[in-house]
């Protein structure tokens, strides 16, 4: 038996774990043990193994085992060593789909570990509140109290950067501290409860904001506390006040009511036939989104959303459809017309070209989610015909909490966007399509996003060479995407099945498009 000490990080286990590995050793053969618990073993010392130094290889594992493991690292169970190095193993040892096997135990157990510790960053990034000290100095530093279920500090300190770069803060956790003087992370060691900064005035600042952006309409008292748990609220300032505005909240939603049914919102516009229609908005789809988020109960609660006005005039929402753990997330613009009749995305004409790229390139239709930004068909009334209308940037970003929920239950590897409209929805509005076209692109919302041309946008090219050749374009595109999942090892069709699958979808194309 192997017992190893090792510093509680996802590269002190890697490099560990690579050594073992070279040295065949079993994992039953090995003890880990956390050094932060002050565990007594025998230190790991990067190259003290007979298998380090030149003839040491690294194992080729999918990048998404790697890129789950420097979450469950960050986990508080004292397993997670041996179960990574066990994962691994298998992985190396004649299981190399053993990722796809979500009814495993050491699969599902990760899995779990992985879900636990995203939460536990996202409760960290939305319950930190930061309290005002002026130093001897006369500058000021903003410190903040917080207690994390696991060992998310370092993971999580490059968000706090991002959003407070300008401000010198610290943040302290009864494990681990990190403070951002501007120009660089310090990490030093935890601190009590006791050790939180006083109460100020950005209190009551907080608070105010807090009681006018508070809706009572959408009071779930069991919801509020499940996703904001009791154990953060004594620094939270705004949980003060909770009480009060709960027995307020009846009060309140009688009074929004009665000013709904009396206020009248004239709406004049040329793409509809209910023009001067009363179409009320929130300004957000937030507002709309159920209690608990899953994929079913998205789907039925879109039907009442009303953060643009856009529902006024479409038949339906259409919402996203596919597989909940889908590879390959499609996000375009928005419904057509024939999706806006049938309630379900890409069912038109470039619904049609989209599968038929997809087989030729080899990527899985049953592997594909495929959705829009924006979730209410907008268009222009021309005598019977309906013409499809850009969505403007409010609308897009009125409709982004669904697109929203949409990536984070289904967790694709590889987002497509289709379309400027759903490249900037996720990326911004300085992302230009014609300058990153064939690219993958580092984002925040999945390891892999590429955007390309929408396939409607190629149906309306009138020249045919142009078309033709916007087809080759779009195709290489498609197999960047396959290219990169089988790099992945990601995958499950064999190069025979997606030639079988490309010339199907050339059968299914001459079909509909017969030589002249």
């Amino acid at each position: 038996m192997k017992t190893i000490t090792i510093q509680p990080t996802f590269d002190a286990w890697r490099d560990a774990a690579r050594t073992l590995l070279n040295d065949q050793t079993v994992p039953d053969q090995v003890i880990w043990h956390d050094a932060r618990g002050g565990e007594r073993g025998l230190p790991f010392e990067p190259g003290s193994s007979s298998g380090a130094g030149a003839g040491h290889v690294a194992p080729r594992v999918p990048r998404a085992f790697v890129e789950s493991c420097r979450l469950v690292a960050c986990h508080r169970d004292p397993g997670r060593w041996a179960l990574m190095y066990r994962v691994l193993w298998r992985l190396t040892h004649g299981e190399p789909d053993l990722l796809h096997v979500l009814v495993d135990d050491d699969v599902n157990r990760m899995n779990l570990m992985h879900k636990a510790v995203e939460r536990d960053r996202h409760k960290m990034t939305a319950f930190v509140r930061f309290r005002r000290v002026v130093q001897e100095d006369g500058r000021e530093h903003f410190i903040a109290w917080h207690r994390p279920d696991h060992y998310i500090v370092r993971l999580t300190a490059p968000f706090f950067v991002d959003r407070f770069g300008s401000m010198r803060w610290s943040i302290l956790t009864p494990d681990e501290s990190v403070g951002w003087d501007g120009h660089q992370l310090c990490f030093g060691v935890g601190v009590p409860a006791r050790g939180a900064p006083q109460p100020d005035e950005l209190e009551s600042l907080w608070r105010t904001y807090y009681a006018n952006i508070f809706n009572p309409a959408r009071v779930n008292l069991a919801a509020m506390r499940r996703e904001m748990p009791l154990k953060h609220w004594p620094a939270l300032p705004e949980t003060r006040d909770v009480e009060q505005m709960l027995r307020d909240a009846p009060a309140r939603v009688e009074a929004m009511m009665k000013r709904t049914s009396t206020a009248t919102t004239t709406k004049t516009s040329s793409n509809t036939a209910a023009a001067n229609a009363d179409c009320p908005s929130t300004g957000s789809a937030a507002d709309f989104l159920p209690p608990r988020l899953t994929l079913p109960q998205c789907r039925e609660a879109v039907q009442a959303c009303r953060g643009c006005e856009l529902y006024c005039n479409a038949t339906q929402a259409v919402f996203g459809e596919g597989p909940k753990d889908a590879l390959v997330m499609f996000v375009g613009e928005q419904p057509g017309d024939q999706e806006d009749r049938a309630g379900k995305p890409f069912v038109g004409p470039s619904g049609q070209m989209l599968n038929d790229m997809m087989a030729k390139a080899g990527i899985p239709r049953d592997q594909v989610y495929v959705t829009n930004a924006v979730k209410h068909f907008k268009f222009e009334q021309r005598g019977k015909r309906r013409m499809h209308s850009t969505p403007s940037a409010r609308e897009v970003a009125a409709c982004k909490p669904w697109l929203e929920a949409e990536v984070k239950l289904v967790r694709p590897r590889m987002i497509v966007c289709l379309g400027a409209t759903a490249a900037k929805s996720l990326l911004g509005a300085a992302y230009r399509l014609t300058q990153h076209r064939h690219e993958l692109i580092e984002n925040p919302w999945a390891p892999w996003l590429l955007a390309t041309n929408h396939p409607s946008a190629l149906l309306r090219i009138p020249d045919d060479a142009a078309r033709e050749q916007a087809k080759v374009d779009f195709l290489k595109d498609m197999k960047i995407i396959a290219k990169q999942l089988e790099k992945e090892g990601l995958l499950r069709t064999t190069a025979r099945e997606r030639r079988a699958m490309a010339d199907e979808a050339d059968h299914r194309a001459a079909a509909h498009h017969p030589a002249p």
